[in-house]
């Protein structure tokens, strides 16, 4: 019930947070993430639609390698199927504080949305929420484990 209320505490404290830009989409060409290029996995959301999972380098919200040419792929689904809205979830591996996971959370699933609307996705279609190191795909703590957690899940809520 705790982490709840923080996370109500948070986001309440977010709501007047700026807009990501469409231009603010921070971008790398390559990067160690911690695992190799071929782990890019369907989302490990429910109603993935053949969605990827995106993944992230340490305390960044930067999309690199694997990662790009994963939403590249994702918006490339996303303009066959016009009517689906889609859900990106922010996590974050187990360090850090709650706070600051869920910023972090947050900044990455911006960071998502921002991309796929550079690649014409209507942002109407999009929504984005962090879970911090709340909903772990992988429990552990070991930096293999701490690699597969850093991550954006993208959910399909229609189509």
């Amino acid at each position: 019930m705790r982490h709840l209320f923080v996370l109500c505490s948070f986001l309440s404290a977010c709501s007047h947070a700026p807009q990501v830009t469409e231009t603010a989409v921070p971008v790398a060409k390559t990067a160690d993430l911690g695992h190799e290029p071929d782990d890019v996995e369907t989302s490990d959301a429910k109603n993935s639609f053949g969605l990827k999972t995106v993944y992230f380098p340490y305390d960044s919200n930067i999309i690199v390698g694997e990662s790009q040419e994963a939403l590249e792929k994702d918006a490339a689904i996303l303009r066959k199927h016009v009517r689906l809205r889609i859900q990106i979830e922010g996590h974050c591996d187990a360090r850090g504080s709650i706070q600051y996971n869920l910023a972090l959370g947050e900044r990455r699933a911006r960071a998502v949305r921002a991309y796929l609307i550079e690649q014409g996705i209507s942002a109407d279609r999009l929504s984005s929420i962090s879970y911090g190191k709340e909903r772990p795909a992988v429990p552990g703590d070991s930096e293999e484990v701490y690699s597969k957690n850093r991550r954006a899940n993208i959910v399909v809520l229609a189509d």
